[in-house]
Protein backbone atom coordinates (compact mmCIF):
# COMPACT_ATOMS: atom_id res chain seq x y z
CA UNK A 1 0.00 0.00 0.00
CA UNK A 2 2.82 2.70 0.50
CA UNK A 3 5.36 4.58 -1.70
CA UNK A 4 8.24 2.11 -0.89
CA UNK A 5 7.63 -1.04 0.71
CA UNK A 6 11.18 -0.63 2.81
CA UNK A 7 9.03 1.75 4.87
CA UNK A 8 5.91 -0.17 5.64
CA UNK A 9 4.94 -0.85 8.92
CA UNK A 10 2.98 -3.81 10.26
CA UNK A 11 -0.04 -2.44 12.57
CA UNK A 12 -0.33 -4.27 15.98
CA UNK A 13 -3.26 -3.16 18.08
CA UNK A 14 -1.80 -4.05 22.02
CA UNK A 15 -5.31 -5.97 23.81
CA UNK A 16 -6.34 -2.50 25.43
CA UNK A 17 -6.56 -0.97 21.77
CA UNK A 18 -8.51 -4.29 20.63
CA UNK A 19 -11.11 -3.72 23.91
CA UNK A 20 -11.33 -0.52 23.24
CA UNK A 21 -12.32 -0.52 19.80
CA UNK A 22 -15.07 -2.80 20.74
CA UNK A 23 -16.36 -0.95 23.42
CA UNK A 24 -16.76 2.05 21.15
CA UNK A 25 -18.61 -0.22 18.22
CA UNK A 26 -20.74 -1.81 20.94
CA UNK A 27 -21.53 1.77 22.52
CA UNK A 28 -22.37 3.42 19.16
CA UNK A 29 -24.53 -0.01 18.24
CA UNK A 30 -26.02 -1.05 21.21
CA UNK A 31 -26.40 2.11 23.61
CA UNK A 32 -27.09 4.62 20.90
CA UNK A 33 -29.11 1.73 18.77
CA UNK A 34 -27.12 2.99 15.48
CA UNK A 35 -25.74 0.55 13.25
CA UNK A 36 -24.98 1.95 10.92
CA UNK A 37 -22.66 4.61 12.52
CA UNK A 38 -21.08 1.61 14.41
CA UNK A 39 -20.43 0.24 10.76
CA UNK A 40 -18.99 3.72 9.78
CA UNK A 41 -16.83 3.91 12.60
CA UNK A 42 -15.34 0.61 11.98
CA UNK A 43 -14.51 1.18 8.67
CA UNK A 44 -12.76 4.19 9.51
CA UNK A 45 -11.24 2.41 12.08
CA UNK A 46 -10.04 -0.16 9.35
CA UNK A 47 -8.69 2.42 6.72
CA UNK A 48 -6.99 4.50 9.65
CA UNK A 49 -4.99 1.33 10.58
CA UNK A 50 -4.10 0.74 6.59
CA UNK A 51 -2.35 4.20 6.25
CA UNK A 52 -0.97 3.91 9.86
CA UNK A 53 0.84 0.96 7.64
CA UNK A 54 2.81 2.98 5.66
CA UNK A 55 2.29 6.89 7.16
CA UNK A 56 3.68 5.37 11.16
CA UNK A 57 7.14 7.03 10.82
CA UNK A 58 6.37 10.22 9.28
CA UNK A 59 3.35 11.79 12.20
CA UNK A 60 4.62 14.04 14.67
CA UNK A 61 5.05 12.76 18.36
CA UNK A 62 2.97 13.80 20.84
CA UNK A 63 2.63 17.73 21.91
CA UNK A 64 2.22 16.66 25.54
CA UNK A 65 5.85 16.19 26.64
CA UNK A 66 5.99 13.08 28.81
CA UNK A 67 4.14 11.26 25.46
CA UNK A 68 6.04 12.74 23.30
CA UNK A 69 9.65 11.54 26.15
CA UNK A 70 7.95 7.86 25.53
CA UNK A 71 7.76 8.26 21.64
CA UNK A 72 3.67 8.08 21.16
CA UNK A 73 2.28 9.70 18.41
CA UNK A 74 -1.17 9.91 17.37
CA UNK A 75 -2.97 9.37 13.65
CA UNK A 76 -6.49 10.86 13.45
CA UNK A 77 -9.61 8.77 11.65
CA UNK A 78 -10.67 10.69 8.43
CA UNK A 79 -14.59 10.60 9.05
CA UNK A 80 -14.65 10.19 12.64
CA UNK A 81 -13.31 12.33 16.00
CA UNK A 82 -11.60 9.48 17.02
CA UNK A 83 -7.82 9.00 17.02
CA UNK A 84 -5.07 6.17 17.81
CA UNK A 85 -2.72 6.36 20.10
CA UNK A 86 0.60 4.31 18.66
CA UNK A 87 4.69 3.90 19.09
CA UNK A 88 7.19 3.11 16.35
CA UNK A 89 9.47 0.21 17.21
CA UNK A 90 11.32 -1.23 14.53
CA UNK A 91 9.23 -2.07 11.53
CA UNK A 92 5.64 -2.47 13.63
CA UNK A 93 3.53 0.69 14.66
CA UNK A 94 1.75 -0.78 18.33
CA UNK A 95 -1.49 1.07 18.27
CA UNK A 96 -1.67 1.40 22.47
CA UNK A 97 -5.42 3.02 22.59
CA UNK A 98 -8.18 5.23 20.96
CA UNK A 99 -9.79 7.81 21.76
CA UNK A 100 -12.24 9.82 21.49
CA UNK A 101 -11.07 13.51 20.37
CA UNK A 102 -12.80 14.85 23.38
CA UNK A 103 -11.71 12.36 25.95
CA UNK A 104 -8.56 13.85 27.92
CA UNK A 105 -6.33 11.08 27.05
CA UNK A 106 -2.94 12.66 28.38
CA UNK A 107 -4.17 12.49 31.87
CA UNK A 108 -6.12 8.74 31.60
CA UNK A 109 -2.60 7.58 30.67
CA UNK A 110 -0.73 9.13 33.52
Amino acid sequence: MGWNKDTDFKVIFTEKAEKQAQQILDYIAYELENMQAALSVEQDMKDTAARLSYMAGSLKLCDDADLRALGYRTIHFRRHRYFMLYEVIDDCAYVLGIYHALQDYENILR
